[in-house]
């Protein structure tokens, strides 16, 4: 019997690494993507399924875009609850994916402006400190 190009024997193939295989998304899950995608195009076929659908992801979108509202300003993931409710928004409206593009876009830039504060700070201490305590003289 002759390797299979799908178990990787017999020839060496880069994108069967170790490396390549953490990033690529398993078979169960693309078979799974695949039914899902299959099993919303047949509810959507249908006037009153997709409506009910429509209303019951609006409806949960809705409630998990306010508790992240309330989230700001209260103890919890305010920003990640709303990018939350946003992705279950976008799922079906064209307008929540809008947003949800803008809300992920300024949760990437918020990011890194605060990376940079605080390795910014970061080098403010250990220069303050080194200030404080300089090194001895090796004469």
């Amino acid at each position: 019997m002759s390797p299979s190009p799908l178990s990787g024997a017999g020839h060496p193939d880069p994108a069967a690494s170790p490396m390549a295989r953490a990033r690529r998304p398993s078979r169960r899950w693309r078979r799974f993507r695949v039914r899902l995608r299959i099993w919303r195009m047949r509810m959507h076929a249908h006037p009153v399924l997709s409506l009910t659908w429509r209303t019951v992801v609006a409806a949960v979108g809705l409630v998990v875009l306010l508790a992240g509202i309330v989230m700001c300003v209260t103890p919890g993931p305010g920003v990640a609850g709303i990018i939350l409710g946003l992705a279950i928004l976008a799922t079906e409206f064209a307008w929540a994916r809008g947003l949800l593009r803008y809300a992920r876009s300024w949760a990437h830039r918020a990011r890194e402006r605060a990376v940079h504060k605080a390795q910014q700070h970061r080098r403010e201490r250990d220069h303050s400190a080194s200030a404080l305590h300089p090194a001895p003289d090796s004469d």
